[in-house]
């Protein structure tokens, strides 16, 4: 696989760690930045992330055979419909947006006819950072990225996509835009929303200053994700409202029932909760470490 021209629009931490993955395995000759932020561009092309920034889509889609869109999802219609004038027909535009519905939604209505020319994806990686700084090389090694092909989609398109995310060391995986969703409401999706719920609540409280102070190393795995843009958790959180919302009231359910069980002083009722959970991400992890899917879970509480 060669790639003569990526063109990477937003050059942050996902879009900034393909790029350089990518030219770590010594498949792409030449990589454009296109983004809002000048200062951010050119922080990228000082640490030689991208080759050349570009002002305009025109410009940087000139001799393209790559285009990722690494950028907020709810901008994605609205670069998508910039782009389309100069897409070239050898062209295949894929993204890295956490919701696809949504995404795929916003491509149809942008490219209409040349909605072949997208393949949506998803990679399953991080970190609380954001911006240029933050990209780096080995982001995606033995990480999944999910597909969500298109009908309209050739094969060759669908593999040249992946083909990519194999150099960056990732692992490919396909669902449909549903079933990601679905998945990613419960998985990811509502982790940070909680996260942000729990920060967000203490900082209110008057003594925040205190509780802050005796936080540990619990407190801080636990909320590390809060520490993740505000704007793209909006996006995605809007994007992938009706999947979360299920998600939510499951989740307050289970508050719910365990507060009820705390007021009752159940100690036997949390301790099968805690065990059961205990077991479920103790078998998760292993199967993982395996490299293999974790086994069904028993939702039996006896």
């Amino acid at each position: 696989m060669k790639i003569e021209r990526l063109v990477v629009v937003g050059v942050g931490l996902i879009g900034g760690s393909f790029a350089l993955a990518l030219k770590q395995a010594g498949v792409v000759r030449t990589v454009a930045g296109l983004g809002r932020e000048p200062e951010a561009m050119a922080r990228a092309l000082a640490l030689g992330i991208v080759d050349e920034v570009c002002e305009t889509p025109q410009q940087a889609l000139r001799g393209a055979d790559l285009v990722l869109l690494a950028a907020p999802v709810g901008q994605t219609g609205a670069i998508l419909a910039a782009l389309l004038p100069y897409l070239e027909p050898h062209t295949v535009v894929t993204d890295a947006g956490s919701t696809k519905c949504d995404v795929v939604a916003s491509a149809r209505a942008a490219l209409g006819e040349r909605i072949g020319q997208f393949v949506p994806g998803h990679p399953i990686a991080g970190s609380e950072s954001n911006g240029p700084d933050a990209a780096r090389a080995e982001l995606y090694r033995g990480k999944k990225t999910v597909l969500t092909p298109l009908p309209e989609n050739s094969a060759g398109d669908v593999e040249r996509v992946a083909a990519a995310w194999r150099h960056c060391g990732s692992l490919i995986h396909t669902l449909s835009p549903h079933d990601h969703d679905r998945v990613f409401a419960a998985v990811s999706h509502l982790p940070h929303l909680l996260a942000y719920a729990l920060v967000d609540d203490i900082a209110a409280k008057p003594h925040a200053s205190l509780l802050f102070q005796y936080a540990a190393s619990g407190f801080r795995d636990f909320t590390r994700i809060a520490g993740s843009s505000p704007e793209m958790w909006r996006d995605i959180s809007l994007a992938n409202r009706e999947a979360l919302l299920t998600e939510l009231d499951a989740y307050l359910a289970q508050l719910t029932s365990l507060r009820a069980t705390l007021a009752a002083a159940d100690g036997r009722g949390l301790e099968t909760v805690f065990a059961n959970a205990q077991r479920a991400r103790r078998e998760w992890v292993e199967a993982i470490e395996a490299g293999s899917p974790p086994p069904p879970q028993n939702q039996d509480t006896e």
